[in-house]
Parts: C-alpha cells; sequence; structure tokens
C-alpha cells in the first residue's frame, strides 16, 4: 500500500484497526517521518461511541491523539510490511484546555510528534487544538508495539 499525502476517512479507516463510527479521525492533512496532522468534526456527532450523558468529555482527545499514532505507524511502516500491532501503555504530562470536546466549535487539529522509540516501543509528543489552534489537550503517549497481551493461562 502506497503512502499518500493526505487521506480521507476511508483512507484512515483501511490503516487504523478502528472501523465505523470508532474511526474518529476524517482526514489526514499531513505528515513525515517524525509527524502527523489530522483533523476531524467527529467530537460533535450525537453517536459518537465515546459520548456520554455528560457529553465528549477532554480527556477523550487522547483517544482522538492515539489514532493519528496508530495512524502515523502505519504510514511510516516500510514498504510491504504491515504495520506493528501496538497499545497505547501511558499517557503522561497531560493538560486539557477544556472541560469537553463537543460543544469546542470547528474541526478539531489533532497533531503528534514521535519523539523517540524503536521496533518495541515508540514515545509521541501530541496536541489537540480547535480551528484557531486553542490547545484543547496535550501531553506525551507511549505506544508499546508487537507485544501480545498476556493470556491466564486455563488451570488444569
Amino acid at each position: 500500500m502506497t503512502s499518500p499525502a493526505t487521506l480521507d476517512r476511508a483512507g484512515i479507516e483501511a490503516r487504523i484497526p478502528h472501523r465505523g463510527s470508532m474511526c474518529l479521525l476524517e482526514q489526514l492533512e499531513s505528515w513525515d517521518a517524525q509527524r502527523i496532522h489530522c483533523s476531524t468534526q467527529t467530537h460533535r456527532a450525537p453517536g459518537n461511541p465515546l459520548r456520554t450523558a455528560s457529553g465528549l468529555l477532554a480527556p477523550n482527545a487522547i483517544e482522538y491523539a492515539a489514532q493519528a499514532m496508530a495512524l502515523h505507524g502505519g504510514l511510516t511502516a516500510s514498504a510491504g510490511q504491515a504495520p506493528s500491532a501496538g497499545f497505547l501503555a501511558s499517557v503522561r504530562q497531560v493538560r486539557f484546555g477544556v472541560d469537553r470536546l463537543d460543544d469546542v466549535q470547528g474541526a478539531l487539529q489533532v497533531h503528534a510528534t514521535r519523539l523517540s522509540g524503536d521496533e518495541r516501543q515508540v514515545l509521541y509528543e501530541f496536541r489537540v487544538a480547535d480551528a484557531s489552534d486553542r490547545s484543547l489537550a496535550r501531553g506525551r503517549a507511549v505506544v508499546v508495539l508487537n507485544t501480545p497481551l498476556a493470556r491466564k493461562e486455563a488451570a488444569t
């Protein structure tokens, strides 16, 4: 699969494990080996799967950023190589500029920058902003790659 300069929602959905309404990103704006920038308006959708009775709370910005990181991993994988399976292991230094995302006007701007990493884990810095570049959430995240989850062995 070639790595395009931009992608729409269908192209993003084909490159990350999230499908349907759980694919939160709508547009890949730009990317390079270290950075990715995506945008979306799914935070305003009444059917957003992360929305609660209280609305779409700010900590959900971490999931938006995690999906951008997953997309970045897929885009930077070597030609012919499947992207590494990964999971969000930790988030640190997280700061929120709002309480809720669902009342933010315009598209969310989701940015992630790869700071370091190897075949086992990657450290990203992320930032989610509104259309006027006001910071809504920012922090750092560690993504662990190619590590099968521990399984509980059946008792004999």
